[in-house]
């Protein structure tokens, strides 16, 4: 099939790109490298440089013919949204109404949204199921929340097929290094914990070391992106397959604290982490594990590489390998 992957050289882009070549498909990355970089573009998928707010753009690129989309272009920083709510509703929200548009207008039949499990916000019960009320505690979640609102009306309205993907915390790096675009600017814990342990970050925040877990640090369920990005390829053989729309989540379905984290990445890099612990965030919950039972009932999907130890050692790898290029003597 022929894949559209829009943010396909960001970080979760890239891996999901990388999968669907893997599986036999054609794969075209539409994305603006506002955070995507171009070190994350394969050589055996085409490439446009485009913004989701560029509708006429859009349009252009769609009429080339795609089966699927897969939705991955979003601000993903919760704190940030909190302070400017406005560049995460015009960019998450209103970008996303013009590639349902474009898709409508140019006959595409299904979409894999890239949502994420900050739709939930604090935890009623763990794990956290699809049945779990929905109430974000950020703006970004709200911006994840009614997009995937969107959704279900264009699936009535125009017929497009979608699978919204509730993310937990995606880390890890392609086992076989192909993926070499480290995140920038990330904010998450684990590509924080890598940089520290470079030496390109003096110490990792402990947001709160006196909540109601084993060591008093928050714990979160983490996904391998490889897991991730094998979960957006089996949603689009069932969507194809059954041709009825669904969500769902994407997790590990293991808890790991902050505090564990840091302790396996020492043992692991053989580096010293420092960390400070700090007072807690405004809304973080203690704990937050994920249930992906309906993705092993509806795709058939596990995740495979998603403990710890493999999270930590992949994403080493990669930014070793990133460290070691950065040190070559340029070719004159």
């Amino acid at each position: 099939m022929n894949i559209l992957i829009i943010g396909g050289a960001g970080y979760i882009g890239a891996h999901v790109a990388r999968e669907f070549l893997d599986a036999g498909h054609k794969v075209t990355v539409y994305d603006n490298l506002s955070s995507g970089l171009a070190q994350n573009i394969f050589d055996d998928e085409d490439f446009v440089e485009g913004d989701t707010m560029d509708f006429i753009g859009l349009i252009d690129t769609m009429r080339r013919g795609f089966d699927a989309i897969v939705h991955l272009a979003a601000f993903k920083s919760a704190g940030e949204s909190m302070l400017r709510p406005e560049k995460y509703a015009v960019n998450n929200i209103n970008s996303t109404v013009h590639i349902l548009n474009a898709a409508a207008e140019s006959g595409i039949k299904y979409i894999i949204f890239s949502s994420s499990a900050a739709v939930y916000g604090n935890p009623q019960y763990i794990p956290i199921d699809e049945k779990h009320p929905v109430n974000p505690a950020n703006f970004y979640g709200f911006t994840k929340l009614e997009v995937e609102r969107l959704l279900g009306w264009y699936d009535k309205l125009k017929g497009l097929r979608y699978a919204a993907l509730r993310y937990f915390n995606a880390a890890g790096y392609d086992l076989n290094l192909r993926v070499t675009g480290l995140e920038q600017n990330p904010a998450n814990l684990l590509p924080i914990i890598m940089e520290t342990a470079c030496g390109t970050r003096k110490e990792v925040l402990v947001f709160g070391c006196d909540y109601d877990t084993p060591d008093g640090s928050g714990v979160r369920d983490y996904i391998h992106v490889t897991d991730l990005a094998r979960g957006h390829v089996a949603a689009l053989e069932r969507l194809i397959k059954t041709g009825t729309s669904f969500t769902l989540n994407l997790g590990g379905e293991n808890g790991i604290s902050v505090l564990e984290m840091i302790d396996a990445a020492k043992r692991i890099s053989g580096r010293d982490i420092p960390y400070r612990i700090t007072d807690r965030r405004p809304g973080d919950a203690a704990k937050l594990i994920a249930s992906s039972e309906k993705a092993g009932e509806l795709l058939d999907w596990k995740a495979q590489y998603s403990d710890m130890e493999t999270l930590i050692s992949s994403s080493w790898k990669a930014y070793l390998n990133n460290a070691e290029k950065d040190a070559k003597p340029a070719l004159s």
